[in-house]
């Protein structure tokens, strides 16, 4: 059978004309092998199409997914940084406290964001992490500093509330405001002399704002100057007790004797422009048994 010979002959016309074709069996049975063959690979191609498009599929919605979870951890990260710098605020509030107060030694020393602790969290910058995994990985160690420093912020609050307990006096009396509103135009430390044009020691604050703008006292204390002070001009004196004064020169005027007693927010003068000045402010010092101190260790708003 597969050896015989078949004739297909092919009309193409009324003519006549015509095609004719010989093959032998063996031909037929190739090319119905070649057809199961053929629907066999559409038939493996039209599932493998199908997988693939379901496989396409799931990986798209598993990016997705994962994007979404990243953009989540960057959230959740944003948030835990506010936390964060929240907390180190207070320590630092905690800690110029303490300074004023005069409760520890030394300054306490605080990790800010951006410092150079290669153990701390705010070294990390989750927003160029591209892994998933490690991303999750450094949000919980964010996590486990972050608890430590609460655990710690907390048992040093409650040390310092006993101590404040029993200072109630001393909290009182220690200056912690802005003596004035303005411009802090000149700070404590060296500076050129806007005279002399030399290096000289700025022993206080300058802080600027128009001639009559009320000068508020610091906290508690009793007035010991309140005189014409050459070169300072209007100066008045307030001794806070425990070694501690603060002074303000230059003044329009003062607001209070020599002998009075006044509490934290009083008005105590004014801004004025009396003395050797540049323009009208307020010339504040803080001094500690009479040597001159950095005033902004002493103010907290």
């Amino acid at each position: 059978m597969f050896f015989k010979k078949y004739h297909i002959v092919i009309f193409k016309d009324r003519d006549g004309n015509h095609r004719h074709l010989r093959l032998r069996g063996w031909f037929g049975v190739f090319l119905v092998l070649l057809f199961i063959a053929m629907s066999g690979v559409n038939i493996y191609l039209f599932k493998f199409y199908h997988a693939n498009q379901t496989l396409n599929a799931e990986l798209d919605n598993a990016q997705k997914t994962i994007e979404e979870q990243e953009r989540q951890l960057v959230s959740l990260n944003s948030k835990i940084r506010l936390v964060y710098d929240d907390i180190a605020r207070v320590q630092q509030f905690d800690s110029k406290l303490r300074v004023m107060l005069n409760i520890d030694k030394d300054p306490i020393e605080i990790n800010e964001p951006g410092t150079d602790n290669n153990n701390s969290p705010t070294n990390m910058n989750f927003l160029q992490l591209h892994r998933q995994e490690l991303m999750t990985r450094k949000m919980h160690l964010f996590l486990n500093l972050l608890n430590n420093d609460i655990r710690l912020e907390e048992v040093k609050q409650q040390e310092l509330v006993k101590i404040l307990r029993n200072n109630k006096e001393l909290l009182v009396s220690t200056p912690s405001i802005w003596p004035a509103e303005g411009t802090l135009t000149s700070g404590f430390g060296m500076r050129g002399s806007p005279f002399t044009g030399t290096q000289t020691m700025h022993k206080g604050l300058d802080i600027s704002n128009r001639p009559g703008t009320p000068i508020y006292a610091p906290a508690k204390g009793t007035v010991t100057f309140s005189q014409y002070d050459g070169a300072y001009g209007n100066t008045l004196i307030i001794d806070h007790g425990n070694s501690l004064s603060t002074r303000y020169s230059h003044m329009l005027r003062a607001a209070a004797k020599e002998g009075q007693t006044v509490q934290r927010g009083e008005v105590i003068g004014y801004i004025g422009n009396s003395g050797r000045s540049t323009g009208p402010h307020l010339h504040y010092e803080v001094r500690i048994g009479g040597v001159p101190v950095n005033p902004m260790r002493y103010i907290l708003n």
